[in-house]
């Protein structure tokens, strides 16, 4: 068992110490911040038809709690599903698959230290609500249950099956990333879907591993005996009404029923059940290369006395004579290979079918939701822009080049807005077929800002997983459209010239950012 613990610390500190982390981990606060808005902000998290509970203590803990469960539910995938992986490219698995540790104990140490990581970014939001609370919640007593236990039935048991699902999907579909996103991303779609469209037949909240119907049906239940109303839905994110007035209603929480409180054990038994099945998969970094499993040639000599040898040697003369560019075209002409080959080609299929849709599709559908679904089905190959050197070890070469600064990275940026300008041409082909040059203007002010995030990101932190995440969250805002985050100007806004020169101001801080980061990367090299 010692070892056992040995592999979940290690683990987890590696994870924990990383740029990556601790700047999601920052956003995370602050989205944490957001979930218990003051009462002049124009949104809410969590409102019925005009309804929100008063800040007492059950409000801000189970608002709290609800939101860090689904939140970190859908993002938390993405910051963890890597563990595996790394230990592969560190190499340092071939090791492990010498030790006598089994497959099942080696994937629950993984699935433990996903958890813990999950665990310890709830942990900061359980405390950021506990602050909230006497920062907002004036006129209420404090009962620090309506804290605790929200989180305790809800996070816990979500966390833990969300710290299971990302060992599963490392095992089972490998250094495929997107797959894994996709079909995870449906999942938790389809979960969310089923607890909005069946939450009143499952008035127990047996079968939601969130806990959200449980607390939809407490709210609606009380405002509807309190008002007389008929509500049967509440709506829950980040909704923006402007300085809507809603009216008041003290919610005094939820009454615990033991069915639910034994759901959330068999949630964790699913949780150790999928670890465990996974482990009977396990390759256990035993990776045999399919040119192993052919048969070698026999190649037939010739006779020793048959053989001509020609010592001529090499001439500087039959060599083909040397050409030296130092120009940018040759960098974007391979970074745009590289952009493109990346991945499977089966995905290229699926971005060849969302790309002509959106010739079909009527124009808001395609620019509002397919657009920014196609430029995410991206988000390995951008992740991994600006940051392949230093994961392929050639960061040394790469950095000692000729003119780094004004050849290489220009060139990646470069070719990253290409491929982002060349996924969104039917939408903008269509735009410009409409005259509308503003839309214009913002499909390509939001592929400069993609990049540019992603380049900017990677350098920063060093890796893939920041912006892995960041822009998961954009698109997750922009698809329930949040126009804060609508990057690609789909959405109506007040100020159409002011949004523009807004997002022109933010792609060049982070160009700007980039910049001198990788400049001073490249001197302390």
């Amino acid at each position: 068992m010692p070892y056992i613990y040995n592999i979940i610390k290690a683990d987890y500190l590696q994870r924990t110490r990383s740029y990556s982390f601790l700047i999601t981990l920052a956003v995370t606060v602050y989205a944490a911040y957001s979930f218990v808005p003051p009462d002049s902000a124009a949104y809410t998290t969590l409102s019925a038809s005009g309804y929100k509970g008063a800040y007492n203590s059950a409000w801000v803990g189970y608002v709290s709690a609800i939101m860090t469960t689904v939140m970190l539910s859908f993002y938390g995938f993405l910051l963890v599903n890597s563990g595996i992986k790394k230990d592969i490219d560190t190499e340092v698995g071939l090791i492990i698959a010498t030790t006598p540790i089994s497959n099942f104990k080696y994937l629950l140490c993984k699935q433990l230290s996903n958890y813990l990581v999950l665990l310890t970014i709830a942990g900061c939001t359980f405390s950021i609500s506990l602050i909230l609370f006497f920062i907002r919640g004036t006129g209420f007593p404090f009962i620090l249950s309506n804290f605790v236990l929200p989180y305790l039935f809800f996070a816990v048991p979500a966390l833990f099956v969300v710290a299971s699902l990302a060992v599963v999907a490392e095992v089972f579909l490998g250094k495929r990333s997107i797959l894994q996103f996709i079909i995870y991303f449906f999942l938790c779609g389809m979960t969310m879907s089923l607890i909005k469209t069946k939450g009143g037949d499952n008035p127990s909240g047996v079968f939601d591993p969130f806990g959200l119907s449980l607390i939809t049906k407490s709210i609606t239940s009380q405002i509807n005996l309190q008002f007389h109303e008929s509500i049967k839905d509440v709506s829950f994110g980040f909704i923006f009404n402007g300085h809507r007035k809603y009216k008041p209603f003290v919610w005094d929480g939820i009454s615990w029923s033991a069915v639910f409180i034994f759901s959330r054990v068999l949630w964790i038994s699913l949780g150790l059940a999928l670890t465990y099945f996974s482990s009977l998969f396990f390759h256990r970094f035993d990776f045999k290369q399919a040119a192993g499993k052919k048969k070698i040639k026999v190649i037939q000599q010739p006779d020793a006395d048959k053989l001509t040898i020609n010592p001529a040697g090499i001439t500087r003369q039959t060599m083909p004579p040397l050409v030296f560019n130092y120009g940018i075209f040759p960098f974007i002409k391979t970074e745009l290979l590289l952009l493109v080959r990346q991945g499977n080609k089966w995905l290229w299929l699926l971005n060849a079918g969302l790309w002509i849709a959106m010739f079909i599709a009527p124009l808001p559908i395609a620019y509002t939701y397919m657009l920014p679904i196609l430029l995410f089905l991206q988000v390995t190959r951008w992740s991994d822009l600006v940051t392949k050197e230093k994961t392929n070890r050639v960061h040394y070469f790469a950095y000692a080049s000729y003119k780094p600064l004004q050849r290489m990275l220009p060139a990646q940026i470069f070719a990253g807005i290409l491929l982002a300008l060349v996924l969104a041409l039917p939408v903008l082909l269509r735009n410009a077929a409409a005259l509308n040059g503003y839309a214009i203007i913002n499909i390509v002010n939001g592929s400069i800002f993609i990049v540019s995030l992603a380049a900017t990101l990677g350098i920063l932190s060093g890796g893939k997983k920041l912006f892995e995440v960041m822009f998961f969250m954009l698109t997750y805002a922009i698809i329930n459209k949040v126009d804060v985050a609508d990057y690609l100007g789909s959405l109506t806004h007040n100020n159409a010239g002011l949004y523009i020169l807004i997002i022109i101001c933010i792609n060049a801080f982070l160009l700007c950012a980039g910049f001198l980061t990788r400049s001073y990367q490249v001197k302390h090299l």
